[in-house]
């Protein structure tokens, strides 16, 4: 497997928070002059008022009102594939730019809900979808004129899907994944696995791929975020971020696509690892220092796989690591954290029910990591109790007990 080294173009990045009271009060300090937040600048000693706040509690986020400037955009047809819950995510946040969007799902029972009653019945089931939403179960009737695709299938089942259709596809028209993790039958990351699958067709096709702190139900309240979209071709990544970029969502453009995938996967077993923290009853001094030394491990494979450090540092490395590691809103963290109450990868899978990434890309990590000869003692501990060669309090003394060094940022 060959990864090619790419340039990347430094954007500002905004750093996004947790729940915990302590990083959140420093992500409102920090962003309180943000383009994300239209409204006016509070005072830090008055705050929002709790009149303002029950109004805004009280509004629908799904009935918001879209910015002028967004409205003035040229209306397009967006396909999206997949209705889980980032799939379902997905097509809302576009519809902040006033385009219509058709959803594919093979569930007939999902095409008809959607459709009838703007609600999909699997996921978000209290929330009502916006009338330019629909779906269908016809892959032709779902791509024939969309000038975008978002691609929202779990990174395992990436590449038989696309294989499949990708006849369908048509040229010019880009493809936006927001599949994370690594192929475990290739051992490849999504951006060498979709060329792969798309064969001779991927020469046709601009491939972006999108990653970020962005949890799927806060999309659909419709909570301002922000996600990086990355390109072997700059322009390419541009043209999607002017496509769905708003003041909800807002994007920022990349090629450093090796960079940004390796952040959106290996922060996953990471996740994984906070929630078993939490599992086992340690507090937030012990998520920090998982998320400080994580971050660094995700850098070192990131540069010998040929991605740049320094995105790692961005949204799609620390921002969505934050995120992951410090919520129980991540499916990683909660599968981490029955995993040290004593349930099984399986009784954990089955009582998420949804695909919980973090657990094939661990071992490939690994795999990695042996291949360029990295350490990586957080993700090996990880993968070790994931394959039941240690529990995870003796996981804890495998890191915590190796021998004193000096703190280096590679």
């Amino acid at each position: 497997m060959r990864f090619a080294s790419h340039s990347a173009q430094h954007a500002p990045i905004l750093h996004s928070g947790t729940p915990d009271s302590g990083i959140l009060m420093i992500v409102l300090i920090l962003t309180s002059n943000s383009p994300l937040f239209p409204t006016k600048k509070l005072s830090a000693s008055k705050g929002l008022s709790s009149k303002a706040s029950d109004k805004r509690e009280s509004q629908d986020p799904m009935e918001t009102k879209k910015d002028s400037k967004e409205q003035t955009e040229k209306k397009v047809k967006v396909a999206v594939l997949g209705s889980g819950s980032y799939g379902t995510a997905m097509a809302y946040v576009v519809t902040h730019k006033g385009h219509d969007v058709m959803m594919y799902s093979r569930n007939k029972d999902v095409v008809k809900s959607i459709n009838e009653k703007h609600v999909n019945p699997k996921r978000f089931s209290d929330q009502k979808l916006p009338e330019c939403i629909t779906a269908s179960s016809d892959i032709k009737e779902v791509l024939k004129g969309a000038s975008l695709v978002i691609h929202a299938v779990p990174a395992q089942h990436t590449p038989d899907f696309l294989g499949k259709i990708a006849e369908y596809f048509e040229k010019g028209v880009p493809i936006v994944s927001t599949a994370k993790g690594i192929h475990v039958k290739t051992h490849r990351l999504m951006s060498d696995a979709i060329p792969h699958a798309l064969g001779k067709h991927a020469k046709d096709i601009p491939l972006v791929y999108l990653s970020g702190p962005s949890f799927a139900k806060e999309m659909v309240k419709g909570h301002p975020m922000a996600v990086v979209v990355a390109s072997h071709d700059i322009k390419d990544a541009e043209k999607v971020q002017k496509m769905i970029s708003s003041v909800r969502f807002r994007c920022y453009a990349s090629d450093d696509v090796i960079g940004v995938e390796v952040g959106g996967a290996l922060k996953n077993p990471l996740a994984i690892g906070a929630g078993m923290a939490r599992g086992l009853g340690f507090g937030q001094s012990t998520i920090a220092g998982l998320v400080t030394r994580g971050c660094r491990e995700m850098r070192q494979l990131a540069m010998a796989l040929g991605g740049k450090a320094e995105t790692l540092a961005g949204l799609s490395g620390v921002g969505d690591l934050m995120l992951t590691c410090f919520s129980s809103l991540s499916r990683n963290n909660r599968c981490g954290r029955m995993l040290a109450e004593g349930k099984t990868v399986e009784e954990a899978f089955k009582a998420i029910g949804e695909v919980v990434e973090g657990v094939p890309t661990a071992h490939e990590v690994v795999r990695l990591a042996e291949q360029h000869k990295l350490e990586l003692p957080l993700f090996r501990a990880v993968d070790a109790i994931l394959s039941g060669k240690v529990k995870p309090e003796a996981a804890l003394g495998m890191i915590m007990g190796r021998s004193l060094k000096a703190e280096k940022f590679h």
